[in-house]
């Protein structure tokens, strides 16, 4: 469980990202959620945007994502999502306690 100063840590990281995936008509997909968690070990804080096109709601969406890919949602703002977990072989970021 993130603390809100970790949360806010991270939020300033995320802004300058650029969201590495979309979620679309198909909607959370076992596919993506995999794909998602190869990035989430590779990178930590994944930035996602979610389309008009996508059937569900942006916090169903965000919620299905990280309960899938064992992370902790940090923010939503919008269609956009910003995922958070730590990664068990190297870790980059260095969290505020």
């Amino acid at each position: 469980m993130l603390t809100n100063k970790q949360k806010s840590a991270l939020r300033s990281m995320a802004n300058t990202l650029r969201p590495i995936f979309q979620v679309g008509k198909e909607g959370v997909s076992y596919n993506l959620i995999n794909t998602l968690s190869d990035a989430l070990e590779a990178h930590e804080l994944v930035k996602l945007s979610v389309l008009k096109s996508c059937p569900d709601d942006v916090r169903q969406v965000a919620l299905d994502l990280a309960s899938g890919a064992h992370a902790e949602v940090v923010q939503i703002i919008g269609k956009t999502i910003v995922l958070y977990r730590e990664s068990r072989e190297h870790r980059r970021i260095e969290l505020p306690r």
